[in-house]
């Protein structure tokens, strides 16, 4: 009988694990307090411990390491609007409730707004980075008879777009911000649900998140 072991990771392979972590951690602490545009590749590296020059050993160049960094503060605001969330009885305002929250970040938060002139890396990230969450919530909601939604992954691509789309023209001027509250009732009109539903649910109170924890 012969039986199967995961490959060893080389000391290599390891290091620049490593590596490549402590320049997205770095590059979270940096870029959060200061913005993308603001930063320096230097100062995130030596934050990181790394050579300055080996941080293009991982990243081509600093946009495409904020691309790593945005993905993880995806990922933790999605934990964040979870905690929230968790306290909800009705599915359908868990989905309203993130939709809300994500579309406020992309015209508040300055790293989203710093990278929206990469609009199609941004809605890929988003998809790929909160899909677990949302389309989670779009069919709990349908099963529950709150949504109608055949598919959760295609309706949350549509939305990741949109998002991104709105944010990046309320940001460059050619929406208002008060353009915002319809787009979060269309994009809950997408779920099959009426438009006086929608706007009930765009319109409930919405608890305040947990703050950002400052490590990753």
């Amino acid at each position: 009988m012969s039986t199967s072991t995961a490959p060893v990771k080389s000391r290599v392979a390891l290091r620049q694990e490593r590596n490549r972590e402590a320049l997205v951690a770095a590059g979270y602490r940096v870029i959060s307090e200061k913005g993308i545009d603001a930063a320096t590749m230097q100062e995130i590296a030596q934050l990181a411990d790394v050579g300055a020059g080996t941080v293009y050993s991982y990243f081509k160049s600093k946009d495409d390491l904020a691309v790593s960094v945005m993905e993880r503060v995806m990922h933790n605001l999605a934990l964040r609007i979870e905690e929230v969330t968790n306290t909800f009885s009705d599915p359908a305002q868990v989905y309203a409730f993130g939709v809300r929250t994500v579309i406020e970040q992309t015209t508040s938060d300055i790293r989203w707004k710093q990278l929206l002139n990469r609009p199609e890396v941004i809605a890929e990230a988003m998809f790929r980075c909160m899909g677990p969450f949302a389309t989670r919530d779009l069919e709990n909601a349908t099963k529950a008879g709150r949504f109608k939604v055949p598919d959760a992954q295609l309706t949350w691509k549509m939305a990741s777009y949109a998002i991104v789309g709105v944010g990046v023209a309320v940001n460059n001027d050619l929406l208002p911000p008060s353009i915002l509250d319809e787009t979060v009732i269309r994009l809950l009109c997408m779920t099959g649900i009426g438009e006086a539903e929608a706007i009930d649910l765009a319109g409930r109170p919405r608890p305040a998140l947990p703050p950002e924890k400052s490590g990753i």
